[in-house]
């Protein structure tokens, strides 16, 4: 096995890095095992990485990095049990495409596919629909090499307890070979976006949540502006964008709009903080004041690109905790204007599960994701609103994104996570000498 030196490790987000000793791209289990013996001679540390998505130094090293590319193909799919079961390196878009090839394709997904199959349920990655899991919760079985080179099976009938810990394994229990998927049927979706406001959508969230399966709303801070998203299974398989009429049309509002004039904006509410409110009302009124309708295989309407670099929170809290959660946060801009918040703050929703480390473990959730964009790479200070918004998440009983930037410690996971001894006691036996471990695990178990 040769690993590359001198690889630069970069989140897509830019917002963390590493330099790793080695870089390596296996290309099969014999090769994994070979790096593992290596790593454990020279005492070095070992993080395997997918597509780099994570907005945290989760899979950030100095030591040897993994990167699971080469292993991403779809090893076997069962029609009559509707699965598939795929090697952890599988890019979700790419799995999306074989899917609908065979009539399935996966019943939730996260707003980006260019993730590993492997990593997608490390983190917790989760999307919305009060009667979907995070993607995890799809996982029916996988298969996991640890730190001494044996491969174990897990599923709901084998090795359940190290199943319900690798089903969210934050990349510290082994290296992930196999994932199976259940899937449904193939589906389409239609989407209706249409504006609102904080205090209609937040009494009646109840009728929201009832009336569409993958209901959202996207909430413009400084502001009582809402734009509310159903998104729904259709019969109707019209491919069609109803709004706006051409693809130069759509090019003009998403790019030159969307993009590129409120970079330029945003890059100057960096001296003029106060802006950011005019610019949150101005893009609200041009880009989210209309009903719009979309129809389009699942996968298309659940992806959407998140254009730009980015710092993102995204907690976890008891659904019933929404309304007065959301309020707080507006309180605390209306009472603080020093602060200032990007637009979206992004409101979504996740079925309770007993997956040990799931936010959702054990209660219906709501997640509550707030941004601040890097306009042309640049800092925006964004220290107060970050800890205004764990503050108010953490009253709440919240439980932060494990993908996403935040500053809790051990102490913190054992309150809000009933089974974190137990997630623990089956780390320290699969990886006794932490050679999986890293800066960001070890704030987590130390």
């Amino acid at each position: 096995v040769h690993g590359q030196g001198g690889v630069k490790f970069q989140n897509w987000a830019k917002t963390y890095g590493s330099s790793p000793e080695l870089y390596f791209q296996p290309t099969s289990v014999e090769e994994i095992r070979e790096i593992l013996d290596m790593a454990r001679q020279r005492d070095k540390r070992v993080k395997v990485v997918g597509g780099g998505h994570s907005p945290s130094d989760i899979a950030c090293t100095d030591d040897f990095m993994i990167q699971m590319g080469k292993m991403n193909r779809v090893l076997k799919v069962d029609k009559e049990k509707q699965q598939v079961t795929v090697e952890g390196g599988i890019f979700l878009s790419d799995l999306n495409v074989e899917l609908s090839k065979h009539g399935l394709a996966l019943a939730n997904l996260g707003a980006v596919s260019e993730v590993a199959a492997a990593g997608v349920i490390g983190t917790g990655t989760h999307n919305t629909g009060i009667k979907h899991g995070i993607l995890s919760t799809q996982v029916v079985a996988l298969t996991l090499l640890t730190a001494s080179g044996e491969i174990l099976e897990c599923s709901e009938s084998i090795n359940v307890d190290i199943f319900q810990a690798a089903r969210l394994h934050l990349g510290c229990l082994g290296v992930v070979l196999t994932v199976t998927f259940q899937c449904v049927p193939q589906f389409y979706l239609h989407e209706v976006a249409f504006p609102s406001t904080l205090t209609e959508v937040l009494d009646h969230l109840d009728d929201h949540l009832k009336r569409s399966q993958y209901f959202r709303f996207l909430w413009f801070p400084h502001s009582e502006n809402v734009s509310v998203i159903y998104q729904d299974p259709t019969n109707k398989a019209s491919p069609t964008r109803l709004h706006p009429p051409s693809s130069s049309a759509n090019w003009l509002w998403d790019y030159a709009v969307g993009y590129y004039l409120l970079e330029f904006l945003l890059w100057i509410s960096t001296f003029v903080p106060s802006l950011v409110c005019w610019i949150n009302r101005f893009f609200f009124w041009l880009l989210f004041s209309s009903r719009v309708e979309n129809v389009a295989i699942s996968y298309k309407i659940f992806n959407y690109e998140c254009r730009f670099k980015q710092h993102v929170q995204d907690w976890a809290i008891p659904i019933e905790k929404t309304k007065e959660a959301l309020l707080e946060l507006k309180a605390a801009l209306e009472n603080n204007p020093k602060m200032v918040a990007h637009y979206p703050v992004e409101v979504r929703f996740a079925r309770g599960d007993g997956i040990w480390l799931s936010p959702c473990f054990q209660r219906d959730s709501c997640y509550m994701n707030i941004i601040m964009y890097r306009p042309y790479g640049k800092n925006v200070p964004r220290l107060n609103y970050w800890l205004t918004y764990e503050g108010i998440m953490k009253k709440h009983g919240g439980r932060p994104h494990w993908a996403k930037a935040h500053s809790c410690t051990r102490k913190d996971f054992e309150k809000m996570y009933p089974a974190f001894p137990k997630f623990c006691s089956i780390r320290e036996k699969l990886d006794p000498t932490g050679i999986f471990l890293n800066t960001y695990l070890e704030k987590v178990f130390y």
